[in-house]
């Protein structure tokens, strides 16, 4: 059911709140939904029909019985392909009886269903918002402590990569003097996964209280942080382990490159010229003449 779910999941961030109830039924129902008149799915679900139909042509079906018939052969290419049974759960957690040899095989398939999640979460609207923001930004500054500093240098050394005016500052108070002093014409991003870390949620709140136009990376859309976004980036909404270091990171990351990559498609010439620049001062600084972004 891989194609079916990824096509539902790439356009479900731009759907509105009744048709994503409905997408959610059919995404956690997916074995059951051949078996369901439209009439029967849209009770279940708690919508209309007429919000399963404009759901699925969403999605790229032209109606419910495509739906259901291309639903069909892909379970039955499942079965013959032997794939049945349930995969390790999404969001397991840690205890001293997990087998060793289990770790690394849960940790790559939580990791995986994270970074599906930001996919689903991350709609196409925000992310134009948001390349097209930090590429016209006359200065992009960049929170984040502890874990989500590690994103944030991240970010900072592919801006800088591009020719784009950013800093980074490790010291939380130099962050907030620093987007103190933004204008309306600059670009501030915090990065927080829990969105509630009190020195990055105060630097975005300064730097949108100074006119900068603010971006949030976070995991939860209703955390603290949100309240101070112009433009708001939801990971994954599930909440993991152990403050969830091990696993935010992924995702953030994942935020980065395609912002990375959305900003050199919206003006490829310019911006690969760029790249090509830095290449040649990065190769002197490396032996055997590694390209920039490689250690």
């Amino acid at each position: 059911m891989g194609n079916i779910r990824k096509q539902i999941e790439k356009g479900y961030a731009d759907l509105r709140r009744s048709e994503k109830l409905a997408a959610d039924y059919v995404l956690e129902h997916m074995e059951q939904i051949s078996d369901l008149s439209i009439d029967r799915l849209a009770h279940n679900a708690g919508v209309s029909q007429p919000t399963v139909l404009r759901m699925l042509r969403s999605a790229g079906f032209s109606g419910y019985r495509d739906f259901c018939y291309r639903l069909v052969a892909e379970l039955a290419k499942k079965a013959e392909a032997g794939e049945g049974g349930k995969g390790p759960m999404y969001g397991y957690t840690l205890d001293k009886s997990t087998p060793l040899k289990e770790i690394p095989f849960n940790m790559a398939a939580t990791t995986q269903k994270m970074l599906e999640e930001t996919v689903k979460n991350f709609s196409g609207k925000i992310y134009q918002k948001t390349v097209e923001a930090l590429a016209n930004a006359r200065l992009i500054d960049i929170y984040g402590v502890e874990n989500s500093e590690a994103t944030a240098l991240d970010l900072l050394t592919k801006l800088l990569y591009l020719g784009l005016p950013c800093r980074y500052f490790s010291d939380c108070y130099h962050q907030q003097i620093a987007a103190g002093a933004l204008t309306p014409g600059d670009v501030a991003v915090g990065i927080s996964y829990s969105g509630e870390s009190k020195d990055t949620v105060d630097s975005l709140r300064t730097a949108k209280k100074a006119g900068a136009r603010t971006i949030a990376v976070t995991n939860f859309k209703d955390a603290a942080i949100s309240r101070y976004a112009d433009i708001l980036i939801c990971t994954s909404q599930e909440q993991l382990m152990y403050g969830d270091a091990i696993f935010s990171r992924s995702c953030q990351i994942l935020v980065v490159d395609m912002i990375y990559m959305g900003i050199i498609s919206l003006d490829y010439d310019r911006f690969t010229d760029r790249l090509k620049r830095c290449e040649k001062v990065v190769r002197e600084k490396a032996y055997g003449g590694n390209a920039p972004g490689k250690d």
